[in-house]
């Protein structure tokens, strides 16, 4: 039986919280009583969160604002650590999470897309290959050598989500990304996004967009408040969240 691509054991996320700042005189009087007491605080974005993700599984992840979905995708992606508990990931990871994120303002839309891709996992040569695939997806075959500066947001989102979606991914982590453009190229992405799932493709996606949540996802997990509080058939979930809401 093969590993899953993503296993998550009893994972808690905690940030320190400061609260109720000393003012003016307590900074004077009493700073190192009262810096004491807030550095102990905590905040806890994810409290004893387990589950599993199978090979080739789309799993929706919905949840009030503040229920700890970002904070579980930047663990998942690794530029977040666990504060307790293991995660284990087992394939490359692609992230559709702040797209463009790399891109430098001064260099073109075409240099950009050769940078992200090689940090993203292809080679120079792959990017060659895939370069005129990448642009044409894009839509932006007019501007691609002007600086991205220039670029409206659409424009930039566009080329930088078109990149992503052409560097092979195995383990996609996808956060509210089919907002992408306009809806045409929001259709689109989605299309994109389901061929890639439909080829095994691995993906955890987290959106408000609940139909795009249940058309996409194999099983959705639910968050409240940090926790777990449902996950099964994407129908099922939604449908209970909705009565919750």
């Amino acid at each position: 039986m093969s590993l899953p691509a993503i296993e998550v054991s009893k994972v808690t996320k905690q940030f320190p919280a400061y609260k109720n700042p000393p003012g003016f005189k307590e900074w004077v009087l009493k700073l190192p009583q009262a810096f004491k007491a807030e550095k102990k605080q905590t905040f806890t974005a994810l409290n004893d969160v387990s589950f599993t993700v199978k090979k080739g599984e789309c799993v929706g992840i919905i949840g009030k604002n503040g229920a700890g979905k970002s904070t579980l995708l930047s663990v998942l992606l690794g530029t977040s650590f666990p504060t307790e508990g293991t995660l284990t990931v087992n394939g490359k990871r692609t992230p559709l999470l702040e797209l463009g994120a790399g891109f430098h303002p001064d260099l073109t839309g075409r240099e950009n897309v050769y940078i992200a891709a090689v940090l993203l996992g292809l080679t120079k040569s792959e990017v060659d290959d895939r370069i005129e695939k990448i642009i044409d997806f894009s839509e932006i075959r007019p501007f691609v050598d002007v600086p991205v500066r220039t670029y409206s947001n659409g424009m930039y989102l566009r080329l930088a989500f078109s990149v992503a979606i052409h560097t092979d991914p195995e383990i996609l982590l996808i956060d509210e990304v089919l907002a992408v453009g306009d809806e045409s190229f929001q259709r689109k992405s989605e299309a994109a996004i389901l061929d890639l799932i439909k080829s095994g493709v691995t993906t955890v996606f987290v959106s408000h967009n609940l139909e795009a949540v249940k058309k996409i996802s194999h099983r959705v997990l639910w968050l409240h408040k940090g926790q777990i509080k449902d996950q099964g058939d994407p129908a099922e979930i939604v449908g209970q969240y909705l009565k919750f809401e």
